[in-house]
């Protein structure tokens, strides 16, 4: 009785990840169609929350330096302040606003489906150490940035309020609620990279880039610059706020220096160790004794070369002899 050959499993694939350009494509086009069907999924959902995720945005800016508190609703600041009244320019400006925000609500709410897609197309290409690490760092930016856009959010009712404050007296400013909504973006993205510096340089001490005594050395000129950078991020004359800012990031650069110095450690008790004992160590091929290359024999002559030897002799002599 014949039998019929075992089925090829589809998920048998080489334990290094390779395959053929084909298949890479193929993969990646699925990984691509899964990534946008999560964005579109969330974006439409997002635009069901429009009008609250834009009261989400303008809530701080409207609190500390709006004519109006709410949308709909006028209450004139009291003491003759000068504020500030949210608009909208032209026709188009409020469809054209609603996809934009339900974009950028979508890539935010779909951001696990799709940076998984990149981690499963990239995987198998990394060793264990690599794929542990990746998911290490990655596992601690995302806090991070999240943390550094919560700042940002934190700080811009600040913000509005300082440079609201520029503006003549009896002049009322309208602010176009895409040109907000823009200016919060860049804050929170320029706020979050900034509480990735320790991630970074952590990575680079990781890599064999920097060391732990080296970031150390820095300490002087990176409290500085953080606070240079602060005080540029928040333009407020309240030096509170700045040193709320510089405080986590200058926290989180000596933890940095700390996890670079363990690592170091880590790194001379190994090599002081030596290879263990499942690793093979390297090969000597110097000899021994530099004696035994002179002991070695050379090579005899083969018998229709033992004459030509003895008539290279023999010329070597006559030519000592005439000089």
């Amino acid at each position: 009785m014949l039998k019929s050959a075992p089925k090829k499993d589809k998920k048998d694939r080489d334990p290094e990840g390779r395959m053929p350009l084909a298949e890479h494509l193929r993969e990646l086009r699925n990984r691509l169609a899964k990534s946008v069907l999560a964005i579109v999924v969330a974006s439409v959902i997002s635009a069901f929350f429009y009008n609250d995720i834009i009261n989400l945005i303008t809530k701080p800016v409207l609190q500390s330096v709006g004519c109006n508190l709410s949308f709909g609703e006028l209450a004139r600041k009291q003491g003759g302040e000068t504020c500030a009244r949210i608009v909208m320019m032209d026709l188009l400006g409020p469809f054209t606003l609603a996809l934009k925000v339900s974009l950028m609500a979508g890539l935010i709410l779909s951001a696990p489906v799709w940076l998984y897609q990149l981690w499963a197309f990239l995987a198998p290409g990394l060793h264990r150490n690599e794929k542990k690490y990746a998911l290490s760092f990655v596992g601690a930016g995302f806090p991070l940035f999240m943390v550094g856009g919560y700042f940002a959010y934190a700080v811009l009712p600040t913000t509005a309020k300082v440079l609201i404050d520029f503006t003549p007296i009896g002049i009322d400013n309208l602010l176009p609620l895409d040109k907000l909504l823009d200016l919060v973006t860049r804050m929170v993205v320029v706020f979050g990279l900034s509480f990735e510096l320790p991630l970074l340089l952590v990575l680079l001490n990781f890599g064999g880039v920097l060391t732990g005594k080296r970031m150390l050395s820095w300490w002087r000129a990176m409290v500085m610059g953080i606070t240079v950078f602060s005080a540029i991020a928040t333009p407020s004359t309240d030096p509170l706020t700045m040193i709320a800012l510089a405080a986590p990031i200058v926290v989180l650069y000596f933890a940095a220096v700390c996890i670079s110095l363990v690592n170091d450690g880590r790194k001379a008790r190994a090599i002081a160790a030596g290879p263990a004992d499942d690793e093979a160590s390297e090969l000597d091929l110097t000899p021994d004794d530099i004696g035994a290359i002179e002991s070695v024999e050379a090579p005899r002559a083969l018998p229709e070369q033992a004459g030509t030897g003895r008539a290279l002799e023999s010329r070597r002599d006559d030519m000592d002899d005439i000089t």
